[in-house]
């Protein structure tokens, strides 16, 4: 599963801020979604005082690296969605919103 679209349009805190959470939406349940939206505010303020552009740029990489290994291990516990959702297996966020069907 590649990263969303836009992660290589990511340059500033404030972008990368929004592309994480971005991410954790297409994450499969409400659990998971809180559990690494928590992850990204607590790491946005650890790192709130880094004003090193290099330092920046490094954590800003790190970040979407880790965004794109945790979609890959989630997709992986996820099972292949019907042929009906038109989606394909692999690469569930090409579906607009959740990959799981709403009740």
């Amino acid at each position: 599963m590649a990263p969303l679209p836009g992660a290589e349009l990511v340059r500033t805190p404030l972008q990368l801020y929004r592309y994480l959470l971005r991410c954790c939406r297409q994450l499969p349940t409400k659990g998971v979604q809180e559990h690494y939206k928590h992850a990204v505010r607590q790491s946005f303020r650890v790192h709130s005082d880094e004003d090193n552009p290099e330092r920046i740029q490094q954590i800003i990489q790190r970040a979407i690296e880790d965004a794109d290994w945790i979609m890959n291990k989630v997709s992986a516990w996820l099972p292949a969605p019907p042929a009906s959702w038109g989606v394909d297996s692999g690469n569930l966020r090409g579906h607009q919103g959740s990959p799981l069907p709403h009740s």
